[in-house]
């Protein structure tokens, strides 16, 4: 079963700002995107370091969060 989005594309562009995410304590904010399949939401592609037993591991982060069933709603015609 489908979820319906409560929010139209316009909506959203026009009121959603930057959401602040926190990993392993450090603050970083996931930026408001229309991903290229028609989604809509926010993303966060950053590089962290993290210690692992002492030992500081550099990692990759790669987050989208996405809007459920903003894919489905219908584009403005460009």
């Amino acid at each position: 079963m489908a979820s319906k989005c409560p929010i139209t594309r316009e909506q959203f562009t026009g009121a959603a700002k930057p959401l602040k995410v926190e990993i392993n304590g450090q603050p970083y904010l996931a930026e408001v995107k229309e991903f290229s399949t028609g989604s809509f939401g926010w993303n966060l592609n950053t590089k962290v370091t993290i210690e692992v037993g002492g030992q500081p591991v550099n990692v990759q982060v790669g987050m989208n969060l996405t809007v459920v069933g903003s894919k489905d709603l219908v584009r403005k015609a460009e």
